[in-house]
């Protein structure tokens, strides 16, 4: 018996009282002796029943013990057999050694003893993790592991899942519908056929939304509010959107088609949150040209669509807007730095020098960024260090994160990315940034810019800072060098005016001409050395057609090449006879693996570079890897084109 059962201090209090009443009974003997008999009998009589009530005590109490022991051991058992939990214990060769009989239900047989436990639950084998899900005979189970003990406890939640999987088919998904070139549309026609036209397009996309289990709402003369499960956003991003497709189809015989844009967030932190973010997926669909579906991810924008050229509708009225603001903007700076991307190209270039004349007629100091030249625009750089004005006006990023301050203003060119600028530490110190860009808007943006002007349906940057020149103080002065730069960066990006070339691009041209770009100049600019053109024969010949249409060329296996052979080598296979899209691999001269792809619109490059990281244009896009060889990049490439065609019924078109 427990020492807390027999030496329990409260016990003592009956001994002292025994022993007391002794020492009285002795006195009493020495007064009286026939009193002190008669209390000794009775003090013998009530030693002798607390002698047998202490003895019946210990008794029960033993008693007691055996028995709650007992039915501890037998609801240990019962747990053990009946509680909706699985143990099961394995040995240092993974082998059962012993388990409960939920484990017997699960695994449907009497016993598992002996069997090694990666052929009883195979989905368990070389899984590391701590806590994991078993789906097994249509029930889920979650799986904790304890290595140390070699032990694994399996509770079934097959009710928990059904109810987190209906919860997330269930939420509530918000986006917007936008009609593009919805006003375009409708120019040139009588008030019938754009009444038919429109109420066309309105059926078909309210059936769309009937068959999808969508609320539409209509609020303005273009746009759409939509409401919808994810199970629905599952359906449609099975579907890929198609009611792009359906819509584009239906209004291509018209001189401008009217096609969709749609913009969804599927993360929930709050209703407001969430409405706010399928606006900012619209805008970026629509950034990047309309005829595509932005869906917001968390943390990341996968698009759908995207198919088709956008459509020229740059107003004059935003060009003169973006210019004023500019020039605002310069003006309450006290120095302004322009950045372009790494690797920079004509386009780059021309624009940022023309930017830097918006500065100076401001009358505030400007500088341009720049590593290291390139081949791309040495030619430029040493018209430049000729050029007294100019001359001074480069300065490397080092110098740049030294200027960075307060009322530093900077100003992006050609690019978005911060990670694909020259110096993208500048961009994180910067507080105001501007972007002026032509490419379609990716996943990675400038957070917080002050100012945006981002036209995908421009040809290059040079023709956006051209537009804004023209807007700035009527008594233009710019340089026949820093014109003839711009026009160099237009003939550049349009491939001489071949491709991406609009009204506007041509009235671009029009103005640095007149102000004093000289053709001749530009083609000076843009010549190329005999090595270099045998270098980009050199990738050409080693060239392979695919999908009857598609070329794919790759560099030496030990060769370096700067990114212009590159995309120029890309170039020259789209001219080829036959051919409607190449794609050209190689190694680059910092270490990367790039690829540079080409199209004539049919496959859409820009999709195809953006599953592989990179992005661009419809007709003009690439990538770059780091830890790749061309060979493995090569083989990345012909899954995603394999996924493509597929995608397209089988084929290119």
């Amino acid at each position: 018996m427990p020492n807390l059962i027999t030496k329990r201090w409260h016990g003592y209090h009956m001994v002292l009282a025994m022993c007391f009443s002794l020492v009285l009974i002795a006195l009493l003997s020495t007064y009286n002796w026939a009193f002190a008999l008669i209390g000794l009998f009775f003090y013998l009589l009530l030693g002798y029943v607390l002698y047998r009530a202490e003895k019946q005590f210990r008794h029960e109490f033993n008693e007691y013990v055996q028995t709650l022991t007992q039915r501890v051991k037998g609801a240990n058992q019962a747990a053990f057999d009946e509680m909706p939990v699985g143990i099961l214990l394995y040995d240092r060769k993974g082998q059962v050694v012993w388990h409960n009989p939920f484990i017997k239900g699960m695994a449907d047989k009497d016993s598992l003893v002996g069997s090694a436990v990666t052929d009883v639950f195979p989905d368990l084998a070389g899984n590391g993790s701590d806590t994991e899900k078993l789906l097994l005979n249509n029930r889920t189970f979650e799986v904790i592991h304890d290595h140390e003990e070699r032990l694994y406890f399996f509770r079934e939640i097959t009710r928990l899942e059904e109810l987190r999987k209906r919860y997330e088919r269930e939420q509530n998904i918000v986006g917007f519908l936008h009609m593009d070139n919805f006003e375009e549309a409708g120019a040139g026609l009588d008030d019938q056929e754009r009444t038919l036209l429109v109420t066309d397009v309105q059926s078909v996309i309210t059936r769309w939304a009937q068959k999808q289990d969508i609320t539409l709402k209509k609020f303005d003369a273009e746009k759409y509010f939509m409401v919808f499960r994810r199970e629905t956003l599952e359906r449609l991003i099975r579907n890929r959107f198609d009611i792009l497709d359906v819509v584009r189809e239906m209004t291509h015989h018209n001189k401008i088609p009217i096609t969709l844009s749609i913009g969804v967030a599927t993360f929930r932190s709050s209703v407001v949150e969430q409405t706010h973010a399928a606006e900012a997926a619209l805008d970026i669909a629509l950034a990047r040209g309309g005829d595509q579906a932005a869906v917001q991810q968390k943390d990341r924008v996968v698009f759908f669509g995207g198919k088709t050229n956008a459509v020229e509708k740059r107003t004059r009225v935003r060009a003169r807007v973006i210019s004023y603001a500019l020039t605002n903007l310069i003006r309450d700076s006290e120095r302004v730095l322009i950045m372009g991307h790494d690797q920079p190209d004509m386009d780059a270039v021309g624009a940022a020098i023309g930017v830097l004349r918006s500065v100076r007629m401001a009358d505030r100091e400007g500088y341009i960024i720049l590593k290291d030249s390139n081949p791309s625009i040495d030619a430029l750089m040493t018209a430049i260090s000729e050029h007294h004005s100019l001359e001074g006006a480069f300065i490397p990023p080092e110098k740049a994160l030294s200027l960075t301050g307060k009322n530093t203003l900077l100003i992006l060119v050609d690019t978005h990315k911060p990670s694909l600028t020259i110096e993208p530490r500048l961009v994180e110190r910067s507080e105001r940034v501007v972007v002026i860009d032509h490419h379609r808007r990716g996943e990675e943006f400038v957070k917080d810019p002050v100012l945006v002007y981002l036209e995908p349906y421009a040809s290059s940057t040079s023709e956006l800072v051209t537009e804004l020149l023209q807007y700035q103080d009527e008594r233009l002065t710019i340089e026949p060098l820093e014109t003839t730069a711009l026009l160099a960066g237009i003939v550049v990006d349009t491939k001489s005016f071949a491709f991406r070339s609009g009204s506007r691009t041509f009235e671009a041209a029009s103005f640095l001409r007149r102000h004093g770009a000289d053709l001749s100049m530009v083609q000076t600019l843009l010549k190329e050395d005999l090595f270099r053109f045998v270098k980009r024969a050199e990738i050409v010949k080693n060239t392979e057609v695919v999908y009857d249409k598609i070329a794919i060329a790759i560099g030496e296996k030990d060769e370096r090449y700067d990114q212009l052979i590159i995309a120029q080598a890309a170039d020259t296979l789209l001219n080829m006879k036959g051919i409607s899209a190449s794609f050209v691999i190689g190694w680059r001269d910092d270490g990367k693996v790039a690829i540079s792809a080409r199209s004539l619109g049919e496959p859409n490059v820009q999709l195809i570079m953006e599953s592989l990281g990179g992005g661009g244009h419809l007709t003009n896009a690439a990538v770059q890897f780091e830890g790749l060889t061309p060979l493995e990049a090569r083989q990345r490439l012909q899954e995603v084109l394999r996924e493509y065609c597929e995608e397209e019924g089988g084929g290119v078109k």
